[in-house]
């Protein structure tokens, strides 16, 4: 079996892409039986495991909250520069991606699935009632599928080219459908460094610290399990039988181990010492440790500490005025923007544009999230229009005004030849 897998590095040299040579690895068949490996990554796989861990789930939840609160506009563009937002009809299958749903249904699905396998895949089916309407692809069963590209010249290969995606059966044994590029919906903001074409989850870099965060909530949870005290260690008189030794140890345990019988006194007979061994709480300082990890892992979702509400985001200044503004700011800025406009581009693959100088775009004006954005977009508008009359005043077009305002090309100011009163000599 082996030997036939290694035996077709040849066939990748002549014609498999590495994508495609690496597939072999998932799909093989050896005496008569067909076999198959998961078709996502390790990391996908570990992370299904990692969105268990409580900062994980609130990490997503956090995102998502924000996130699914956007609707889609189309935007057009002239000169380079982005204009009105405005909606037809052709939106309708973002409004309603399926019946009973509407935007935030549609893209809190999306953010989940990149949050868990850093790909969301979405294609249009037709409805009995002749109309369309979006439907998932589980990750998990997809495939993407590539192909080499080779210089006509040396014959070398340079390159790969996105074929299409493939999707499995339920036992992911064999294709049940298959999709060009052009027809599948693919949200990928974190590209992955080892495939052009596909995503990976932020969750794969902080894999090592959510297994560190559970194993910390266990040995809170062993600690109060056993009696809710530090270890202890009990030594007898040698003299002591190993029969007397074992039933004063099922006794012990009986009448001290667990929370119901913590802190009871404990008496001792027959020659028995009791010394305390490891640490409590307070000296491994577990507070600090734990949550220098919760930290790790809101770092990793671009989620600022103070903002997910963890230890280390609530010490100290982090929630004062200033602070907590700064934070929000760079959530929405840094995190959640460029979330929208990778599904703005992702989502355009599904639509028709009206006119090929009209792009999907995301309207933002109605994210209660965002509303102190909004009276800082408020004050800016209002010095803007100040510096508009300050310049129409000064005898310039008021059409060419607006347009330096608007673009921040001031070389495109047209003088009028028309000057103030106050700049005319005396008795024109």
């Amino acid at each position: 079996m082996l030997g036939n897998l290694f035996a077709k590095t040849e066939e990748r040299a002549s014609g498999l892409s590495w994508n495609d040579y690496m597939r072999l690895w998932e799909r093989f068949s050896f005496n008569g039986h067909r076999y198959i490996a998961p078709a996502a990554t390790v990391e996908e796989l570990t992370a299904l495991q990692g969105q268990a861990n409580p900062i994980v789930a609130a990490a997503i939840h956090a995102r998502m909250a924000v996130f699914s609160e956007v609707r889609f506009l189309w935007q057009p563009f002239a000169d380079g520069r982005p204009g009105a937002l405005f909606g037809n009809q052709s939106l309708s299958l973002l409004e309603q991606p399926w019946p009973h749903a509407n935007t935030g249904d549609l893209l809190a699905r999306m953010l989940v699935d990149v949050d868990i396998y850093g790909n969301s895949y979405w294609t249009k089916m037709a409805s009995r009632n002749g109309s369309e309407h979006l439907m998932r692809l589980d990750p998990n069963r997809v495939v993407v599928l590539t192909a080499s590209v080779d210089d006509q010249t040396t014959g070398r290969k340079w390159g790969e080219h996105l074929v299409g995606y493939s999707v499995l059966d339920e036992d992911r044994q064999e294709e049940a459908a298959f999709f060009l590029p052009e027809e599948v919906c693919h949200f990928k903001p974190i590209p992955d460094p080892m495939h052009q074409y596909r995503g990976r989850t932020w969750l794969s870099t902080i894999l090592s610290d959510v297994t560190a965060d559970d194993e910390f909530s266990t040995y809170k949870h062993k600690f109060m399990q056993n009696a809710a005290t530090p270890n202890l260690v009990v030594s007898f008189d040698p003299s002591i039988t190993k029969e007397a030794f074992e039933t004063f140890a099922q006794r012990m345990d009986s009448s001290h181990r667990g929370l119901d019988k913590a802190f009871k006194t404990l008496y001792l007979g027959g020659g028995a010492d009791v010394k305390v061994v490891g640490a409590n709480f307070d000296q491994l300082n577990l507070r600090a440790v734990q949550g220098a990890g919760e930290t790790r892992i809101a770092a990793a979702a671009g989620i600022p500490a103070s903002y997910l509400g963890i230890s280390e985001g609530l010490a100290g200044s982090a929630l004062n005025a200033g602070n907590y503004v700064a934070a929000r700011r760079r959530f929405a800025d840094g995190t959640i923007r460029p979330l929208w406009r990778a599904a703005a581009g992702a989502l355009q693959t599904l639509i028709l544009p009206p006119d090929p100088s009209v792009r999907l775009w995301y309207d933002d004006r109605d994210v209660p999230f965002l509303q102190e954005d909004v009276l800082d977009a408020a004050e800016i508008r209002s010095k803007d229009s100040n510096t508009m009359r300050v310049l129409v005043d000064g005898g310039f077009d008021p059409q060419s005004v607006v347009d330096a305002i608007t673009t921040g090309d001031l070389t495109l100011l047209r003088h009028s030849g028309s000057l103030s009163v106050q700049l005319q000599p005396p008795g024109t």
